[in-house]
């Protein structure tokens, strides 16, 4: 049964929303715009000259949204750790909590081990298959032979964080996606992807270096259980549309590896 702090915190709200104009009252209003009430966290937003539409909320299903959690991992504040086989990434902060962000991880992804270290991090990158990717499924990354510019269309997305082992450039990346449904899944291209408004949110609080941490199936499954360890499902390989998806190629970038 909800408290009386709870009963008057929806009543009040129920007034204030009584009061609002209706959304054929409002053109600015994201349900007449987008069809849908944002979430919170996930609205639209504007950023380095592009913007970016609200996630629809049914990709944000539970745990499928950022949240701040209690962390039971072994890592220090400051650093990041990755859970590949859960499918989160985790901010951890002073006080024994960490920001938990849900992500994708492509075939990429599922080859990183142990630590790396961010040396980097780019505002709205530009993309190159790397030639491994072009000589191994060159049905999926041919069109993009020639690269991607950064915006909209990048498919790093608005913000990559790039890792160094041993102080060389490992061409893994942590990275945005506009493929939304890969989040929570594991995917044929990419290395570790979140929603556009996480990985925003992510680099705005890293810090260069950082260390990056990748927790094995063993911790995975002790620390979180069988119910979240493995999640999701592994999604079969997409041929895109360069045109229709990603927007025009003919801009070459310097910058290789998803």
């Amino acid at each position: 049964m909800p408290s009386r702090r709870s009963f008057l915190a929806l009543t009040g709200s129920a007034a204030l929303a009584a009061c609002a104009p209706r959304p054929e009252d409002n053109p600015d209003d994201p349900v007449s715009r987008y069809g849908f009430t944002p979430v919170e966290g996930y609205e639209a937003m504007d950023d380095g000259g592009y913007h970016l539409p609200p996630v629809p909320p049914q990709y944000l299903e539970w745990p499928n949204r950022r949240q701040l959690v209690f962390y039971e991992g072994e890592r220090a504040a400051g650093d990041i750790e990755i859970d590949p086989h859960a499918k989160f990434l985790y901010y951890i902060l002073p006080d024994g909590t960490a920001w938990r962000y849900p992500i994708a991880v492509g075939r990429a992804g599922l080859a990183l081990r142990g630590r790396t270290t961010i040396r980097q991090k780019k505002e709205w990158p530009g993309w190159t298959p790397t030639k491994n990717m072009l000589r191994t499924q060159p049905e999926v990354y041919g069109p993009f032979a020639r690269g991607v510019p950064g915006g909209i269309a990048s498919p790093l997305g608005a913000r990559a964080l790039y890792l160094y082992r041993g102080g060389k450039d490992s061409y893994f990346r942590i990275h945005g996606t506009n493929d939304l449904g890969s989040i929570g899944n594991s995917g044929s291209a990419g290395c570790i992807r979140l929603f556009n408004h996480d990985i925003i949110d992510l680099a705005a609080r890293v810090s260069i270096p950082t260390e990056v941490y990748v927790r094995t199936e063993e911790d995975s499954l002790r620390l979180l259980g069988p119910e979240m360890t493995p999640r999701g499902v592994e999604l079969p390989p997409r041929i895109v549309s360069p045109e229709t998806i990603y927007g025009a190629t003919e801009v070459a970038v310097e910058d290789p590896g998803v």
